[in-house]
């Protein structure tokens, strides 16, 4: 540990030294120039500084100020040491940082036990300051231990998601660019909307997952090119619902959405829809999203039963069901963003890897 002794007087300077040393085994540095003395403390760090109150140019009050307002000197012990006896003087003393003080002439029990006590308290003061630097290094490394964790376990369950809606898609005619298109359509208009950053990835990644319940659908109605019968339309429309069976209960934030967008991306603005018939917004958000994202994509693609729609009469069809079909403000949000919107659609064609781009 590093004592400071500061005072004009060298044999002052030479008591104090001899007797810091008989207190333990400390190093000591001496000024008797005070400027001297703050220019060391500029650069170097104390444990303890003992300093006279009267001295020229620099007196104690003035070196004490200028010693604590050096950048991490705020607890430093400070021993003043002083043959004025008024109480003012002590006062102003301990205004400006002064933690205890000596009078002239100094007694030499007194002056060890107070530097004694001082330098114990230095080096809890470390102590404390230390074990607080270890743990927060022991925190950010859990910290960034746990992130790393959670970015594996979130890359697992992306890979699990990509690989069941791939199995969905290998047995719906719809093609995989679809599914990326939808869902970039959906991530842009969660963002129009103002969703959080998050909850825009979230729609993203979950998405692909709407058609899910398809799986559970036979070949016979899913892969019929002409239209359906309204027996077999009422089996169709089940890949909602079991969409919903399929993916609900899970403790992922992914899945739990993935399950809310397929039970409800089928449903009306006007209750209309199925399976459960809700209305406005009682739909969630998600759904209405998907919804709109969803039809704009079917509509504008050539499919085994209809050509591709022209831009304007697609868009003339979403803005036509606004508060029947969609939630307009879904329907505004996506016309909003139109050009972004035909960015994407070029950029995912049918030739595009089902799921790479997402």
């Amino acid at each position: 540990m590093q004592v400071i002794i500061v005072d004009d007087n060298p044999l002052n300077l030479r008591l104090m030294e001899g007797l810091v040393r008989k207190v333990g085994d400390y190093a000591t540095l001496t000024f008797q120039d005070p400027l001297q003395g703050m220019q060391w403390c500029e650069t170097n760090v104390p444990d303890l500084l003992i300093v006279d109150f009267m001295m020229p140019e620099l007196n104690g009050l003035d070196f004490i100020r200028r010693f604590r307002g050096l950048a991490g000197f705020d607890d430093i012990p400070v021993l003043m040491i002083t043959a004025d006896h008024e109480k003012q003087t002590r006062y102003d003393a301990l205004e400006n940082g002064a933690n205890d003080f000596l009078t002239k002439p100094i007694d030499a029990p007194e002056f060890k036990a107070r530097v004694n006590n001082m330098l114990s308290l230095r080096r809890s003061q470390t102590r404390l300051a230390n074990y607080t630097a270890d743990l927060e290094r022991d925190v950010a490394l859990a910290t960034a231990e746990i992130r790393s964790k959670q970015e594996e376990i979130l890359d697992r369950e992306r890979e699990m998601i990509m690989r069941l809606a791939k199995a969905a898609e290998f047995r719906d005619p719809e093609t995989g660019a679809h599914i990326l298109r939808m869902a970039h359509y959906s991530r842009l208009i969660a963002a129009q909307l103002g969703l959080p950053e998050d909850e825009q990835e979230l729609i993203l990644r979950a998405a692909p997952m709407h058609d899910m319940g398809k799986i559970a659908i036979p070949d016979h109605i899913l892969l019929k090119p002409d239209r359906l019968s309204d027996e077999e339309l009422v089996i169709m429309r089940r890949h909602a619902e079991f969409g919903y069976e399929i993916l609900r209960g899970s403790t992922s934030a992914l899945l739990d959405v993935a399950a809310t967008i397929a039970n409800s991306h089928h449903e009306k603005y006007d209750g209309s829809g199925y399976p459960l018939g809700l209305k406005g917004e009682a739909i969630p958000l998600y759904g209405r999203i998907v919804a709109v994202a969803d039809v704009f994509d079917a509509l504008t693609t050539e499919r085994p039963y209809k050509p591709a729609w022209e831009l304007q009469r697609a868009i003339d069809f979403l803005e036509n069901g606004m508060g029947s079909h969609f939630d307009p403000a879904c329907v505004r949000a996506f016309l909003d963003r139109i050009e972004e919107a035909l960015v994407i659609r070029t950029q995912y064609q049918d030739e595009t890897p089902s799921l790479a781009h997402l």
